[in-house]
């Protein structure tokens, strides 16, 4: 069984008797470096030159300097940058202000796993992941609660580092909600399996060929965008809520039915065999090749391809549909506003 922390786990004071620099100010940054800071910690966000995000930190009322300047002054950095971002961030503006006894801390895994950041050995290296959004991470910790987060460690000289970790992790609200123990290639490539296959890769191609399929078939575009988009929420929300055998016994006989037995047919045997090619090409590295190699060369299939989907006629129905359902997107400005942008 997995080992779970919460708040009586952890020792707040620890955290309390560091120095935190948090670099980057995004999603992730913006949630950290606040929930840090009211939870008593010493912390200043470092950011680059010119960032656009400097005014919004500041007018949180956080100290802000430049990413070297907050390295140089802090004794725990958690670097959430943009994963293709870290590596050359790491290495003209963190490491030559790292000393002894020092801590990295991640929220995500790929530049450890794949040895793209390689710390001194005098440097504790570990990782608090919260598996939500920023903006969410923020929110429950205003409300008094917390979103559930992964602790690893990758390096622990000190022999502090998974208790510092823990501190970290309750000082951002995480351990109201539940802390698990996991590893630094586990997380990595759960996550970008999860991605991958299901959550985002999975998902989308999933939807964009049921549409396809229904319109190639003669139904009208909004018949096939809210039957295989739009209802997806729904589905989503009861599986959230009360898993996937809590959605079925809400949903009708014959939705269930067809669940049950076309499920496997849409899912198959030739599926799940590509779903194991995908995992090994993340765990022997070669996603994470191709990635940084498509950065290097400034994107160009990766903007191809966002392209293409920017361009697949389900996003414009989609936009017509929404539009005249304004409910859908009452709190996307919202979450803006909280994250920061």
């Amino acid at each position: 069984m997995a080992t779970l922390y919460y708040e009586k786990d952890a020792d707040p004071g620890l955290i309390g008797t560091r120095t935190v620099a948090v670099i980057g100010y995004g999603s992730q940054g913006h949630a950290h470096a606040l929930n840090l800071s009211e939870s008593g910690v010493d912390v200043r966000v470092g950011l680059r030159e010119g960032s656009s995000s400097r005014a919004k930190a500041e007018e949180a009322g956080l100290r802000v300097l430049t990413v070297a300047e907050a390295s140089a002054e802090a004794d725990v950095i958690m670097i959430l940058l943009p994963d293709t971002e870290q590596a050359a961030v790491y290495r003209s503006e963190i490491a030559p202000h790292l000393k002894a006894g020092d801590v990295l801390l991640f929220a995500h895994g790929f530049n450890i796993r794949f040895d793209l950041i390689d710390p001194p050995d005098d440097v504790d290296v570990a990782m608090v992941a919260p598996k939500g959004p920023g903006h969410l991470v923020r929110r429950t910790y205003t409300e008094g609660g917390g979103v559930p987060s992964l602790v690893a460690v990758a390096a622990d000289p000190s022999g502090t580092a998974h208790a510092l970790a823990l501190s970290y992790a309750h000082a951002i609200g995480a351990t109201r909600a539940g802390v698990l123990d996991t590893t630094f290639a586990e997380e990595t490539e759960t996550d970008l399996f999860g991605e991958q296959v299901v959550l985002c890769g999975g998902l989308t191609a999933l939807v964009q060929a049921g549409y396809e399929t229904l319109v190639g078939a003669g139904y009208q575009p909004e018949s096939a965008y809210f039957e295989c988009l739009h209802e997806l929420k729904l589905i989503v929300d009861l599986m959230y809520e009360q898993g996937i055998s809590g959605m079925r016994f809400s949903i009708s006989d014959t939705a269930e039915y067809g669940d049950l037995t076309r499920g496997p047919r849409v899912i198959n045997q030739a599926v799940r065999e590509e779903m194991g090619r995908i995992l090994g090409e993340i765990q022997d590295g070669t996603f994470a090749a191709e990635w940084v190699e498509e950065n290097a060369k400034g994107r160009p299939r990766y903007k191809a391809l966002r392209q293409a989907g920017l361009d697949h006629p389900i996003e414009a129905v989609g936009a017509e549909l929404r539009a005249m359902m304004p409910f859908v997107t009452a709190g996307k400005q919202k979450i803006q506003d909280i994250s920061g942008g």
